[in-house]
């Protein structure tokens, strides 16, 4: 059984799917695991210590995906790479499918089963398994500490001699995993920290961290959760309320961190040019959503901006920051999911497809996309079939003409057919998304 791991193709990404540590433990499962040259240098793993912990090092990523059942990689890969890997290779990793549903059927063309990581089912079993939560973790740490390295004053309260600097006042947009990280960053270096966040159990995370939650309590907030802890869609008029409410607290920040994002959907807006132009000349805003166009309006994505005296960071592939520490992460989950996909008696792949995280991460297998929240066009689909399938109509044509209603073409002086008269378009399905706790 053969694992490979190549280094990562999209522009900017700096994270690796294995590391030395997790190399050394696929190995103890009975893999042999081939490593690309210079997977892991950017994230400050040396060819060396994957050769020290007996991968073996392929000159190339042909080289290294060659006969792999099992390929382990951070973004989703071109189709080109996969091609020639074996029918049904299991291809494991960050997919984002929403959006890139072509992508999608063109990786089903190669044979590949691919898995979407960030489908993991939220259940106790596959916590170690959580991509999102352990990325999403590194995110709103280094939120903290780019808007520390972007503000021009001192974050805690320092008391001297010489008088008494105040502490800066940071506002956390989103109590999920990357808002409480960033809570609690931000209260170790000494700020006053407050987060609002849709959920009223959130009020409590925010509380134990520290920090003071910022809300309209009213009884429709109370009644804003399912039983599921999934939040309730809001009035129009308590949005007004609580749009009105952070709109005044922010004008008071010095530093405000967004985090709200929804899977497959563009990042909601929730600062406004006007609030931006409501803060004071030296403030921060850093939008851990930049990736999916941000929670700002005012963001660039990749760019740090000023807009009148107010510093936006939109950096993208905010985990990538910390390269090392993301990869360690991300390497784990990965390791922790393909342990389930092998028997551990036999040493040998096997995979349970009724297993539950297996079913709920599987976009494509056999040649078909066939996770159920991923709808292909017919479009899509058509182009994906091989272009040979082009040829085959023209002898045809003259049938489709007739089933489409056209007039068939008299000889030798042919009047001008009368047009086809369309059908409906084939309009894709709408992908049905999978509703997220909190934010991210």
């Amino acid at each position: 059984m053969k694992i490979a791991i190549v280094r990562e193709r999209t522009e900017g990404e700096t994270r690796v799917a294995a590391t030395p540590e997790t190399v050394a433990k696929l190995i103890g499962l009975g893999a042999s695991v081939t490593i690309e040259r210079g997977a892991g240098e950017l994230a400050r793993f040396p060819d060396a210590d994957y050769k020290a912990a007996g991968a073996e090092i392929a000159a190339s990523a042909d080289a290294a995906l060659r006969g792999a059942e099992i390929i382990l990689t951070v973004r989703r890969p071109a189709p080109a790479l996969l091609r020639g890997v074996a029918r049904g290779a299991l291809v494991i990793g960050a997919m984002d499918p929403y959006g890139n549903e072509g992508e999608v059927a063109a990786l089903a063309a190669t044979g590949a089963t691919v898995v979407a990581m960030e489908f993991m089912p939220r259940i106790t079993r596959a916590q170690v398994m959580d991509i999102l939560s352990s990325q999403a973790n590194l995110a709103g740490y280094q939120g903290v500490i780019d808007a520390a390295a972007n503000f021009d004053r001192a974050f805690p309260m320092m008391m001297t001699a010489a008088g008494t600097i105040r502490p800066a006042k940071v506002f956390v947009m989103g109590a999920g995993v990357a808002g409480l990280q960033a809570i609690a960053t931000a209260k170790r270096l000494g700020a006053v920290v407050s987060a609002n966040d849709v959920r009223p159990a959130a009020k409590e995370q925010v509380e134990s961290l520290g920090g003071k939650f910022v809300a309209v309590e009213d009884e429709e907030f109370k009644q804003a959760e399912t039983a599921g802890g999934y939040a309730k869609e809001m009035s129009v008029a308590y949005k007004e309320k609580q749009a009105a409410l952070t709109a005044s607290h922010i004008a008071k920040q010095d530093i405000v961190i967004t985090t709200a994002l929804i899977p497959g959907r563009p990042a909601p807006k929730l600062i406004s040019k006007a609030m931006v132009e409501s803060m004071l000349p030296g403030s921060v805003i850093v939008d851990l959503a930049a990736e999916r166009g941000g929670n700002v309006e005012l963001t660039q994505p990749g760019k740090i901006v000023a807009h009148k005296g107010v510093t936006i960071v939109g950096y993208t592939n905010v985990p990538g920051r910390l390269a090392t520490s993301a990869s360690q992460l991300y390497a784990r989950n990965l390791l922790a999911f393909v342990e389930t996909l092998i028997d551990k008696q036999s040493k040998a792949f096997a995979v349970n497809w009724d297993d539950e995280l297996v079913k709920a991460t599987v976009l494509t297998r056999d040649g078909a996309v066939v996770h159920p929240n991923i709808k292909v066009a017919e479009a899509v689909k058509s182009a994906a079939q091989p272009k040979a399938a082009a040829a085959t109509r023209k002898p045809a044509a003259k049938k489709e003409a007739a089933a489409a209603g056209a007039a068939p073409a008299k000889k030798p002086a042919a009047k001008k057919a009368s047009p086809s008269r369309p059908g409906p378009a084939v309009k894709p399905a709408a992908a049905k998304k999978p509703a997220a706790k909190g934010t991210k």
